[in-house]
């Protein structure tokens, strides 16, 4: 009884949070404050009556499942070695990618050719490595934490650099839905700190409107692609030029 256990001391911390007692939730239940305590104690709350508390705090059941959701621990990052096998893997790649943005099995089935038992094979390896939660009728349940992220210099971004970064790059960029910035300057080491935590606070806005579009229809959505880098770096070009070719870049 996991769930239900977690959905009470969500609701237990939600009422807190609201500002709600015992007290006030027992007159809103017609109840003794002593009724109420044993109730959450013994968790033997009805649906009816998880609902009139909810109506307490102006929220339907719904809504405190969503909280719930989000207050469980969630994957952050893989290890080493799940990265690595994820690249060693072309399907297992594919439908990786395909669940992170919220594909459903019907369709990566509709959209590549891949088997059913192929792609469930693989979604059940995510679901062991904890990214997905494999549920009946092949539904998936992602698990990864809003701030996931690949390793700094891991497998899969060091697959992105040597297999992907050409054909991505190989493009003008002139298209209504491309765009490609390319900034130079010289910043001192706590300006390039502050412009590296924007850059990250950037993502996180990327991925709330990917979470947003996620109920849309496949077709009104299209895949985007976003490299955000920041190096201290000189063109190679230049170094023949340079008075000290010794100097550090």
């Amino acid at each position: 009884m996991p769930q239900i256990n977690n959905l009470l001391n969500t609701l237990k911390k939600t009422l807190k949070s609201h500002g709600f007692t015992y007290a006030q939730v027992a007159s809103h239940l017609d109840l003794t404050e002593a009724s109420v305590k044993r109730l959450f104690s013994e968790q033997q709350i009805s649906l009816q009556r998880l609902e009139q508390i909810c109506q307490l705090m102006h929220m339907e059941i719904s809504d405190l499942v969503l909280l719930m959701n989000d207050q469980q621990p969630r994957l952050q990052q893989l290890t080493h070695e799940q990265e690595e096998e994820i690249t060693r893997d072309l399907v297992l790649l594919l439908v990786t990618v395909c669940v992170l943005n919220r594909w459903t099995m019907e369709e990566m089935l509709a959209w590549y050719k891949i088997s059913e038992i192929e792609c469930l094979q693989k979604l059940i390896r995510l679901d062991k490595l904890k990214i997905i939660e494999l549920q009946p009728k092949n539904k998936i349940k992602l698990l990864i934490a809003s701030n996931f992220s690949w390793r700094d210099a891991g497998p899969i971004q060091q697959f992105f650099q040597a297999k992907l970064a050409q054909e991505f790059f190989s493009s003008r960029f002139a298209g209504e839905d491309e765009c490609l910035v390319v900034l130079n300057g010289m910043l001192s080491h706590a300006s390039n700190l502050e412009f590296q935590r924007k850059l990250k606070r950037f993502a996180r806005e990327f991925e709330e409107l990917n979470k947003q579009d996620a109920g849309l229809p496949l077709d009104d959505r299209k895949g985007i692609t976003v490299v955000l880098a920041a190096r201290n770096w000189n063109y190679g070009l230049f170094r023949p030029l340079r008075k000290n070719t010794e100097e550090k870049e």
